[in-house]
């Protein structure tokens, strides 16, 4: 947005996909709570009955499908992002045509970029997320991850693309507050949601300044 305003004033962005997509910044969270919390419940039940130890044992392997399918649903959105940007750069060269195929070697790129910025730059956001906001059994960690994938691949078909942290925030927030209110670290919560709401002006200013700036240089 902050971008095309610089170069076109405010008459080229499609405001309807903008409000939609601001408007699933609030509503993506509240899915991943809800159907986070619908999970937490209903594994609640099923085990009530179990040894605790023996449903933390099978939780944590459990988990392995639960993160991948998150996993999954992170490429599936956050990684179609970045290749519609590049996409749009190189019908703008007049590389490719609009009607025209995503080439393989963005895909992969932004596939290999996304997987190497969590690896090396990550694990800040995985300790916030993991042990900051609340303490997560295996069972709730599982329900968190199932909730949250679930959003995202009901919003990847949809075409609308969300943050796969918001999602995930709202969903670990969920199954926190099935135990208890005060389980949730909510002073944690509160710095997240600020960050979430200056997100978009701040990177609208920063694209145009860089615009301007290439300007001068180029």
């Amino acid at each position: 947005m902050g971008a095309a305003i610089a170069h076109a004033s405010l008459h080229v962005v499609f405001y309807v996909e903008i409000i939609k997509i601001i408007a699933f910044i609030f509503l993506a969270p509240l899915i991943g709570f809800t159907i986070s919390i619908i999970l937490s419940f209903i594994l609640i039940n099923v085990c009530k009955n179990f040894i605790p130890r023996k449903v933390d044992k099978t939780f944590r392997r459990l988990q392995l499908i639960s993160a991948a399918a998150y996993s999954l649903g992170h490429g599936a959105n956050d990684a179609q992002k970045v290749m519609g940007i590049i996409f749009v750069a190189l019908v703008a060269s007049g590389k490719v045509l609009s009607t025209g195929h995503i080439p393989f070697w963005v895909v992969i790129s932004c596939q290999s970029a996304m997987a190497v910025g969590t690896l090396m730059g990550g694990w800040r956001i995985v300790k916030t997320m993991g042990s900051r906001i609340t303490h997560l059994r295996p069972f709730q960690g599982f329900a968190a991850e199932t909730g949250g994938a679930l959003t995202l691949f009901g919003t990847s078909m949809l075409g609308i693309p969300v943050s796969t942290t918001h999602t995930i925030t709202g969903a670990i927030i969920g199954v926190g507050a099935v135990k208890r209110l005060s389980a949730v670290r909510w002073g944690v919560t509160k710095n997240i949601i600020i960050a979430w709401i200056i997100t978009i002006p701040v990177t609208s200013l920063l694209a145009a300044a860089i615009y301007f700036l290439s300007l001068l240089i180029f």
